[in-house]
């Protein structure tokens, strides 16, 4: 998300960004979580695993997006709070 792009955005706006991204985060967490856990569960206790290994591929590809939405939240935060010090 570019500098210029959270300028042009209404706090409410910002707001509403900062709340949706916290949540779709959290689920993406606790579904990678889960799906961490079933494939190697899988992996371990089954013979036939090459779906359990192929399910653990699509989970650690997955998994590069929480660091995106982490960096998104902070710079979202930062803005906020750069326009909470200038008003007050």
């Amino acid at each position: 998300m570019e500098k210029d792009d959270l300028k042009s955005k209404t706090n409410e706006r910002l707001n509403s960004e900062l709340k949706g991204l916290k949540v779709i985060t959290g689920a993406l967490v606790v579904v990678l979580s889960l799906l961490f856990a079933i494939t190697i569960y899988g992996v371990l206790t089954k013979e036939d695993n090459t779906v359990f290994i192929a399910l653990m591929a699509v989970a650690i590809s997955l998994s590069a997006m929480i660091p995106i939405n982490y960096a998104k939240i902070k710079g979202i935060n930062k803005e906020l709070k750069l326009r909470k010090n200038n008003q007050g």
